[in-house]
């Protein structure tokens, strides 16, 4: 159906950066664990340190994962290629950008195309023992999934840290310590990890996917504070721009900076053990997020940083540690480091380039020229976003100094339609936080949305309101250095000119050169897209 069909799934494989080449033939295959947590954001207490003081990374604390970037290797600067959770994984996996997944590129109606190389499963082929713990790929049945399904799954003892603080407050208002609650949680983390290191073969190098879902909402209301200690007040002047600085907020970030939190002690659990049974050296180990936070303006489903911009740290024996890398990093980039590193081929359909030559770099900063701009997009995020079902297409360049943007069809909400409120109804705070379809359904349900929606007549707050939910022009372009929280749209400001039209030949010329749909035929595979039925 795509230009890059007749290419891509010949299973023609390269080396693209010949690290056999490197290794001799005794070497030891190097384990694979990957923390991927759903909706986690570029959040994280050691960017506070990189970045320098006045963010809410002052504010959240994550030892492990600082532990973990300054053993390793920090990324500044790591960005998905969609910020929606579906093809955000379907390019993962397949080391691709999100549009040549086909209807994995979408999030309600994707199905996995199995002709596509999934990473995971060419390690297997090439003898690892892989497995997982909770969300790796979705929707759809376990054999949609490009993982395998249930087959590779081990969750026997237990899901529930993915609901960690209804959880944990339900176990604690039950006469239990908070402590001993958050440790039932914990003890799953390790079991569930231990069933998959038993089930190997001796000395069998291994993949293991953990997949936390905690960091998307739902989450107790003030379970920041009461499971934390993190008070909301303590954000006061370090929300970006685009956030109201208001207690609604403040108190809604704040929870969700617990569950980042909560995540952070899983990935000190993973550590422990790899140390425990002596295979930490041997083992790459990368933490990171499938895209920025839910229910917040310009995060989820946000091409702006807040929403495509994660935390991404890699540590492995053979990479020298305490570094900083500047260069800009996709997310689709994995995939290929994955096999680069295990010696096993790279199928030549990966657009993602093996990060491995970065990690056993001696340099910190910018390394590699070449990676100075990524390529992020989104098409289909709800099903009945819009009441005509329709997708809201959007590609973007981001560059160290330039972020822009093109909104396909400007016409249509970006959030979804206005339901009830555009006739003047006004629901009630308890449906807003609770139920994603009241209004704007690509935006999460949750405080922050309810408080926002309930005071868009408010000329103080008016303006966010807009800013999040009002319709958006053709094209974005935000100057990074004089508005890193890209608030100020100057794609029509003359002294800009020149950067506009350079930035738009440099997006088409990856858009056409890799075969993205939206731009034959006028997008019509995404106009025209399968339903996958009622939402949920």
């Amino acid at each position: 159906m795509f230009a890059y069909r007749t290419l891509a799934f010949a299973f023609i494989y390269v080396s693209l950066f010949g690290l056999s080449n490197q290794l001799s033939a005794n070497d030891k295959q190097p384990n694979i664990v990957f923390a991927f947590a759903d909706d986690w954001g570029r959040c994280a207490s050691i960017y506070g340190k990189i970045d320098g003081p006045g963010s809410f990374n002052d504010i959240v604390k994550t030892p492990n994962f600082d532990r973990l970037a300054t053993e390793g290797v920090l990324f500044r600067h790591a960005f998905v290629s969609a910020p929606s959770c579906t093809p955000c994984r379907s390019a993962l996996l397949s080391g691709q950008h999100f549009w040549r997944t086909g209807r994995g590129s979408i999030l309600l109606g994707a199905v996995w195309d199995e002709s596509i190389p999934a990473y995971p499963l060419l390690l297997k082929d090439a003898g690892y023992h892989i497995g997982k713990s909770h969300k790796v790929w979705g929707p759809g049945k376990p054999s949609n999934a490009p993982y395998g399904g249930e087959r590779f799954a081990y969750e026997k003892r237990g899901r529930r840290f993915n609901q960690f603080s209804e959880n944990v407050t339900k176990a604690s208002d039950a006469s239990k310590s908070i402590d001993a609650s958050k440790q039932e949680l914990y003890s799953e983390v390790s079991g569930n990890f231990n069933a998959f290191l038993a089930d190997r073969k001796p000395d069998q190098p291994f993949c293991y996917w953990f997949g936390p879902t905690n960091t998307h909402r739902k989450w107790i209301k003030g379970s920041g504070k009461k499971l934390w200690g993190i008070d909301p007040d303590s954000l006061q002047g370090k929300l970006p721009a685009f956030l109201p600085d208001c207690p609604e907020v403040r108190e809604d970030f704040a929870d969700y900076l617990g569950e980042v939190q909560a995540v952070d002690a899983s990935l000190g659990i993973l550590m422990k053990r790899l140390e425990e049974i002596g295979e930490l050296e041997n083992t790459i180990i990368v933490a990171s997020g499938d895209h920025g936070p839910p229910g917040f303006p310009h995060g989820k489903c946000n091409l702006y940083d807040f929403g495509s911009s994660v935390s991404l740290a890699v540590r492995w024996g053979r990479a020298k540690g305490g570094r900083v890398i500047d260069d800009l990093i996709s997310l689709t980039d994995l995939a290929p480091t994955f096999l680069d590193a295990a010696r096993v081929p790279i199928p030549a359909t990966m657009t993602g380039k093996s990060l491995v030559p970065l990690l056993q770099s001696d340099r910190s900063g910018k390394v590699d020229p070449s990676r100075d701009a990524i390529f992020i997009g989104r098409e289909r995020h709800v099903d009945r976003a819009r009441s005509d079902y329709m997708p809201y297409p959007q590609r973007a360049i981001r560059t160290q100094d330039f972020l822009y943007i093109v909104n396909f069809q400007p016409d249509r909400w970006p959030q979804g339609d206005p339901y009830r409120i555009s006739e003047g109804d006004t629901p009630s705070v308890e449906e807003l936080t609770e139920n994603t379809f009241t209004t704007f359904p690509d935006e999460d349900a949750g405080p922050t949305k309810a408080w926002l929606v309930t005071q868009r007549d408010n000329p103080k707050w008016k303006p966010y309101f807009e800013q999040a939910y009002g319709k958006r022009p053709r094209e974005e372009l935000y100057d990074l250095s004089k508005d890193p929280d890209q608030v100020k749209n100057v794609a029509n400001e003359t002294a800009y000119a020149k950067v506009k039209v350079e930035m738009e030949r440099r997006l088409f010329d990856e858009l056409n050169r890799t075969g993205d749909p939206r731009m034959i035929d006028n997008g019509k595979f995404y106009e025209n897209p399968p339903m996958s039925g009622p939402a949920k």
